[in-house]
């Protein structure tokens, strides 16, 4: 996508960038360059002034690491909220259900959102869908995005770059723009010329 153009309106909306994602029970992921990518994003997007609502999964689950009673549910280093920046805390997998992120999003007046966070074909995926069902437009930086290596049910496991592959596709398909991190900083005018 060469002449990516984002609204005026575009909000940014990380997606469970938390600290549990790196330890058991979680299975291995595949994107190295995750925190790096969305840092970027996140620092393009606050220099550009725009809004942003972060999302935390805060897990209702005793036991689980994304439970606000573990250290995982904390964000991962540089990805929590700053200044006015707005928080959205979530406990299934879709940022819109049982939130008021649609209700913050229409009194911002936003039309469109932009996506990426962990994991890819969980609450990411799920997230996207139901934000294109509202009638947003939706723009997933894709490789801001992660996500594990799944159990297949029959004693195998296909790989988290697989995962991601496929969920990218079907949301490419129907409910999103694909844009990389680069794509999206040149939208902002956030590269210099070489």
């Amino acid at each position: 996508m060469n002449s990516l153009k984002l609204p005026e309106n575009a909000v940014l909306i990380p997606i469970d960038m938390q600290r549990a994602f790196d330890a058991v029970p979680w299975p291995p992921r595949w994107n190295g360059r995750v925190d790096e990518n969305g840092l970027t994003v996140l620092a393009a997007w606050r220099a550009a002034k725009r809004p942003i609502i972060h999302v935390r999964h805060d897990s209702i689950k005793e036991g689980s690491t994304l439970h606000p009673e573990q250290p995982g549910n904390a964000f991962r280093p540089g990805f929590g909220p700053m200044g006015g920046e707005s928080l959205v805390t979530k406990s299934v997998n879709a940022a819109f259900i049982g939130t008021d992120l649609d209700l913050r999003l229409r009194r911002l007046g936003a039309d469109t959102v932009v996506m990426f966070g962990i994991s890819t074909d969980m609450c990411v995926s799920t997230s996207v869908r139901v934000a294109a069902n509202l009638g947003y437009r939706v723009f997933l930086v894709e490789d801001a995005c992660d996500c594990f290596d799944v159990a297949d049910g029959a004693g195998g496991v296909i790989a988290a770059r697989e995962i991601h592959r496929a969920h990218v596709a079907t949301l490419r398909a129907e409910f999103a723009d694909v844009v990389t991190t680069g794509e999206l900083l040149s939208a902002l005018g956030a590269i210099k010329a070489a």
